[in-house]
């Protein structure tokens, strides 16, 4: 049964986790109010600056033969200081990427720690795990990225030779969700030149966002769909890839 709400407000705090009719006493907030903040602020610096652990997404993902890669950021200061260095690949890192067969892959799934190592670390092996065991799509090797931007993955596809890059990534924290999963996926990506109008998004996946089901279901249309029109990005709505009649059979009711 609802809960009688003490104010008018309290409709709208129970749909929303945004910060609204914060109150006041004289002119400043509330304690309450501003403890909350410190609190929501201190959750996202800790996202931010927490280290993703890639031993329990290795192990998780096994069954696939995961590879473990670094970008030419050397650690998480220098990550977040150096953008451009979390988009390319470590030496070592692009050297262990060269194809078992090359051209033989569809797409190649990238976990990434991102701004928020956190929801890698949860979000990111079960929804890996859905979308590998997709029939009709053939991937390349997962990988689990250390300092990693999102257009590192375009150069882990074309190292693996693979036609797509899909890359779940933590994405930068807010101050009412610190462990949002972003999926972004490129296809032809080509590294150094790829920007971001090329890539479709999919948002806010976590616990109390979008959930790991209905995610999947847009990522797979939005892959078949770019297989299929070899296109992302703005060319490519997602509305129109969940419409798309070309999927193949068996996987119709699922990605919409």
């Amino acid at each position: 049964m609802p809960r009688a709400p003490s104010d008018f407000w309290d409709y709208l705090r129970d749909a929303t986790p945004a910060r609204i009719a914060l109150g006041r006493v004289g002119d400043a907030l509330p304690t309450r109010r501003v403890l909350e903040f410190q609190l929501a602020h201190a959750k996202a610096r800790d996202a931010v600056e927490t280290a993703l652990d890639p031993a329990p997404l290795l192990a998780e993902l096994a069954h696939w033969r995961p590879i473990l890669v670094r970008s030419q950021a050397d650690d998480r200061r220098t990550f977040l200081q150096r953008p451009d260095l979390g988009r390319r690949l470590a030496p070592p890192s692009a050297e262990a990427l060269a194809p078992e067969r090359p051209g033989a892959y569809d797409a190649t799934i990238v976990i990434a720690d991102g701004l928020s190592a956190a929801a890698a670390q949860t979000q990111g092996p079960p929804l890996c795990k859905m979308l590998l065991a997709t029939q009709g799509l053939s991937f390349a090797p997962p990988v689990v990225a250390l300092q990693a931007r999102v257009a590192l993955g375009d150069e882990i596809a074309a190292r693996q030779g693979a036609r797509m890059a899909l890359v779940l990534i933590g994405e930068r924290p807010g101050l009412s969700a610190c462990d949002s999963l972003g999926a972004y996926l490129t296809i032809d990506p080509a590294p150094g030149a790829t920007s971001d109008a090329r890539r479709n998004c999919v948002s806010n996946i976590r616990p109390d966002g979008l959930s790991l089901e209905d995610a999947s279901r847009r990522i797979l249309a939005l892959m078949f769909a770019a297989r299929a029109l070899g296109l992302t990005g703005t060319e490519l709505k997602e509305d129109d890839a969940l419409a798309l009649e070309h999927i193949p059979n068996g996987l119709v009711q699922s990605v919409r």
